[in-house]
């Protein structure tokens, strides 16, 4: 859930203003999550391509989400655990974040280069909201604007509980990655 969560940041992060548009968007924002513990034999990762960004040019506002449903993990029976037991994507369907662009002026989204930037807002995961500021990348390629970032969640923070007995299994600490390709909105 933190992944999400930092993935939406990393979205946010990455929708500055292309060319004359004033808002742009994703729907296939690309969102990973690694919780593997260094103890643990299998790998406790998933992913989704269904993430979405809106960004705001004219005032730096990101908007960002993912559904926790939509993860994909190598075994059925760890993604059936994760959201009935961890995630609760029942109760608590997506991961949200609302925030904006730190530091606009880093990006000239008019010129090809690369550009390190920071996000801040508040993410939602888990019923649990917290103020978070993450780094990313934002990238301009002919009039294309793409954006990546990759930071860490600390579970306990959103109060996902990970039970004694796979506490060896999962880590603490989630990597998340997020990015994607960003569009004008028509």
């Amino acid at each position: 859930m933190k992944n999400l969560k930092l993935a939406l940041l990393a979205l946010l992060i990455g929708a500055p203003i292309l060319l004359s548009a004033q808002r742009i968007f994703t729907k296939s924002a690309k969102v990973s999550f690694d919780a593997t513990s260094n103890k643990s034999m299998e790998e406790v990762e998933a992913h989704t391509s269904t993430g979405t960004i809106v960004i705001d040019a004219a005032t730096g506002a990101v908007e960002a989400a993912v559904l926790m449903k939509s993860f994909q993990f190598e075994k059925a029976l760890m993604g059936e655990h994760f959201n009935e037991n961890y995630a609760e994507s029942t109760k608590y369907p997506k991961a949200t974040f609302k925030g904006k662009i730190v530091d606009t002026s880093k990006v000239n989204f008019k010129q090809d280069g690369t550009y390190s930037i920071n996000v801040s807002g508040d993410m939602t995961m888990h019923g649990v909201t917290k103020p978070i500021t993450a780094p990313a990348t934002i990238n301009v390629k002919g009039g294309k604007v793409s954006a990546q970032t990759n930071f860490s969640v600390t579970l306990a923070d959103y109060k996902i509980a990970i039970p004694s007995l796979v506490a060896d299994k999962v880590a603490k600490v989630a990597k998340v990655t997020f990015g994607g390709n960003l569009d004008a909105m028509k």
